[in-house]
């Protein structure tokens, strides 16, 4: 199953050949009322709601277009957003920091940084702007203390994510501003829609693809984690209670613009473009502040 944020409405996705042509089904009106309109609700009754779906998405003919402009974020009202950081080895090399031994690095993005799949993102004055493709994870079932298994279930989809990132305020002062600094608005662009796991081949092994102005800056895959989602969901679920619709960034590999000799900052006019086997693709415009 894939659901998509079609104009603050939940809409199961039917056909999702590629972003630019994409038909769905508007779930309040195919429930009649049962589930939807928006998505927030619909993640309070995840079982539920995935029961129903699975009946009706086979069973549905009344698809329409959907105009990629109207995506927003698949998750548009998470209590939290919680993200990792160096959870690739080779990330790490080229970070200059010490690999984690029992959980990696975790900071959040507000909520006010949320955006849909396609957009124009404001770069800050005096700022370098930074990428970081990542799998998220939207969680579909309260977690709390819970191990890898039962964390795996509580999993209501995946979905592609861009960490974005302004360096200067980031690493600014005498203790890094993580948080502050990855969120500017639209500085968490995701999308185009929630996958469930049951639909891809291999849940644990998706490519991750990053280009600027079609030039590729990031390739790995997620099997190259040094925390799987499993391990890394039970590890937070220890300490923190996850919620239905929380988002989980997983962490990016290698290939930041921070990273590289010399570093690469985002420019004005420069197209982001991200994407992960089997989930879709993000789109981001960087236009001057």
């Amino acid at each position: 199953m894939r659901l998509a944020n079609v104009a603050n409405r939940a809409t199961l996705v039917t056909d999702d050949s590629t972003l630019q042509a994409t038909a769905g089904t508007d779930v309040a009106t195919a429930s009649n009322g049962q589930f939807g309109p928006s998505l927030a609700g619909i993640y309070e009754v995840w079982n539920e709601f995935q029961t129903w779906a699975e009946t009706v998405e086979v069973a549905t003919s009344e698809a329409s277009p959907v105009d990629p402009l109207h995506l927003g974020p698949p998750t548009p009202e998470p209590r939290q957003i919680v993200a990792a950081g160096l959870n690739y080895g080779k990330h790490i090399d080229e970070s200059g920091f010490d690999r984690p031994d029992e959980l990696p690095p975790i900071f959040t993005k507000f909520v006010s940084s949320l955006s849909g799949p396609l957009t124009e993102v404001n770069l800050p004055a005096g700022g370098h702007t930074d990428w970081e493709i990542e799998l998220g994870v939207i969680i579909g079932s309260r977690l709390s203390q819970v191990d890898e298994a039962s964390a795996i279930r509580g999993i209501a989809g995946y979905t592609v994510t861009q960490d974005i990132s302004e360096r200067v305020l980031q690493l600014r002062g005498p203790a890094p501003q993580f948080s502050l600094g990855k969120s500017f608005p639209g500085f968490l662009p995701s999308g185009p829609w929630l996958t469930t796991l049951d639909v891809l081949p291999d849940k644990d092994d998706l490519t991750l693809d990053c280009e600027i102005n079609g030039e590729s800056v990031q390739h790995s895959t997620t099997k190259s984690m040094l925390f799987p989602v499993g391990a890394l969901l039970a590890e937070l679920s220890a300490v923190m209670t996850l919620f239905p619709g929380d988002l989980v960034l997983t962490g990016t590999p290698e290939g930041v613009g921070l990273g590289r000799t010399p570093e690469r900052w985002l420019q004005p006019g420069d197209v982001l473009t991200s994407r992960i086997t089997g989930l879709g693709e993000l789109r981001q415009t960087f236009i001057a502040n």
